[in-house]
């Protein structure tokens, strides 16, 4: 019970660093977006970590914790890019599907056989998942009239084009027309943050979060090399700066809240809860955009708890 209390807080904490992202990633660059947020992240845990890891990190365990921040910072990357070319609800919700549903394929193929309750809330899951994210009829993608077309090279670092960044500054602000494209991103996603939750389940152990933390500045150290050579070290702006750091700490939270759910609990069972992160961007979009729950996003909430309450049921089967 403990690890499905734990990934849900994962899963808030996940939440709320896709929302402050997805905001920061419509006015700035991708790249800068995402060097602020590891690097706020890895500080955060290089400040925590030392002192609450019993023993020191494995040579498997910091192997582990290099693959997972590697495929991590692609995962949050292709998201970052995804929420430019389609709306937050699409990009967010493949994402979180595809992590989910190759983490519990990931974990039936290490022997983890979770009981017929928690399979059948694994089930309902998935559904919610997509019910949650789902775009009403009026949030419209299409780009908006008078808006500069992206050039190339603004395309692969999510750099807005010319004239753009004022008009961003609304919170609300459509994404560009290439739904096709964010449709892309979010799965490329979904597979990074399966990778991630994978790491992190094969490194160390709960009495170890070294791991989480050499993800964490592997994760900043491949986003910082990228941006430096596509040349996206400029000073952002005040706002960009307050975004991009509370998009590392609430993301920090999400990482060493996981990696503690997955070492008490099944990967194919934690991983699926913390992929409920979608709920968690939705309510804060709801609470402080005024952005209004459909029908589907409120049957979506439902299956959700009711998918939460079958796993942590059935989840010692």
């Amino acid at each position: 019970m403990l690890a499905i209390v734990l990934a849900l807080i994962s899963a808030l904490g996940y939440g709320g660093s896709d929302f402050a992202a997805g905001l920061a990633s419509r006015e700035a660059s991708v790249l800068k977006v995402t060097v602020l947020g590891e690097g706020t992240s890895v500080v955060l845990l290089l400040l925590i970590v030392p002192w609450v890891s019993s023993q020191p990190p494995t040579a498997g365990g910091l192997w582990w914790g290099i693959l997972a921040g590697v495929s991590g910072v692609v995962g949050a990357m292709a998201l970052y890019l995804g929420f430019r070319h389609a709306a937050f609800s699409v990009a967010s919700s493949l994402s979180a599907v595809g992590s989910a549903a190759f983490s519990v394929l990931a974990g039936l193929l290490l022997g983890e056989r979770p009981g017929t309750l928690a399979l059948v809330g694994i089930g309902l899951a998935l559904p919610a998942i997509v019910a949650v994210s789902a775009s009403p009829p009026e949030e419209p993608t299409a780009e908006e009239p008078g808006t500069e077309e992206p050039t190339a090279e603004q395309q692969a670092t999510g750099e807005p084009p010319s004239g753009q960044a004022a008009a961003g500054s609304a919170p609300n602000r459509r994404a560009t027309g290439r739904h096709a494209l964010g449709v892309v991103l979010g799965l490329v996603a979904g597979a990074g943050f399966a990778g991630l939750f994978i790491g992190l389940n094969r490194a160390g152990s709960s009495h170890d979060l070294w791991p989480a933390a050499v993800a964490q500045g592997a994760a900043f150290v491949t986003a910082l090399c990228i941006a430096a050579a596509a040349r996206q070290l400029a000073r952002p702006t005040r706002r960009i700066y307050l975004l991009g750091a509370l998009t590392g700490a609430t993301s920090a939270v999400g990482t060493i809240f996981f990696f503690l759910s997955t070492h008490l609990g099944m990967l194919a069972i934690t991983a699926v809860i913390t992929s409920l992160y979608p709920a968690g961007t939705i309510v804060l979009a709801r609470g402080l955009l005024g952005e209004r729950l459909t029908p589907a996003r409120i049957g979506g909430l439902c299956l959700a708890a009711a998918s939460v309450a079958l796993i942590a049921i059935g989840g010692s089967g």
